[in-house]
């Protein structure tokens, strides 16, 4: 059964990707707020929220092991 869509027992356990995600949609979110006020500001939050969204990622990595 080839569907193109992953199986139950192919999805990956581990949800870092949604972590990083995560991570980066909540420094946009208040990266909004500080819009305004300076752009630098703004980029600054996007790339807190990567960081920790990698942050997550990573002790959830550890945890899982």
């Amino acid at each position: 059964m080839e569907d193109g869509f992953m199986q139950d027992s192919q999805k990956p356990a581990d949800k870092n990707s949604w972590a990083i995600g995560g991570g980066l949609l909540l420094g946009l979110g208040v990266g909004f707020f500080y819009l305004e006020w300076s752009a630098l500001a703004f980029v600054g939050c996007i790339i807190g929220g990567l960081g920790l969204g990698l942050l997550v990622a990573s002790i959830l990595a550890a945890v899982s092991k």
